[in-house]
C-alpha cells in the first residue's frame, strides 16, 4: 500500500498572480471549470500530458516560511485515517490535524518525514467524492 502525490503546493503572496506565471512558463493549464481568479487564496495549475499539478496557497505573513514547496499524497487503496495511521507507524510525526476544517469528512493532516520535511495527507478519492457530492 502507498499513496500518490497529488499536487505540489507552494505557499505564496499572491496565487493567482504566481500560478499565471508559472503557467505560462511551464505551459501547464487551470481547471477550466474552476478557473483561477484574481483575489483567489488558492490557485492550481496542471500539466496537460502527465496531470502534475501545482497548487498556490496565499500565506497572510508578510514573511514566507523557510520551507514553501511541500508535498500533499492521497491515499491509493485505504481511506485517511488508516494511511495516517500507517504513515505514523513508519516514523511520520504529525505536525498538525486539519481533519473536518470544513466539516465533517473534510480536511487534511499535515505530517512530517524522519527529517522534518512536512507534507499534507489528503482524503482517498473514494472519501473526496463522498465530501463533494452532497454539496453539488
Amino acid at each position: 500500500m502507498s499513496v500518490f502525490v497529488s499536487h505540489t503546493s507552494i505557499d505564496c503572496h499572491d496565487a493567482y498572480a504566481l500560478s499565471e506565471w508559472w503557467r505560462e512558463v511551464l505551459a501547464y493549464e487551470m481547471d477550466a471549470e474552476e478557473p483561477n481568479l484574481p483575489g483567489d487564496d488558492e490557485c492550481a495549475i496542471h500539466d496537460p500530458d502527465t496531470g502534475h499539478a501545482l497548487l498556490f496557497l496565499e500565506v497572510p505573513d508578510q514573511e514566507l516560511p523557510a520551507k514553501r514547496i511541500h508535498l500533499d499524497v492521497r491515499p491509493r487503496e485505504r481511506p485517511q485515517a488508516e494511511e495516517i495511521a500507517w504513515l505514523l507507524g513508519r516514523g511520520a510525526t504529525e505536525v498538525a490535524d486539519h481533519r473536518g476544517l470544513f466539516g465533517p469528512g473534510s480536511g487534511w493532516m499535515t505530517l512530517a518525514d524522519p527529517e522534518g520535511n512536512q507534507f499534507c495527507v489528503l482524503l482517498s478519492e473514494p472519501e473526496r467524492a463522498a465530501w463533494r457530492a452532497p454539496g453539488e
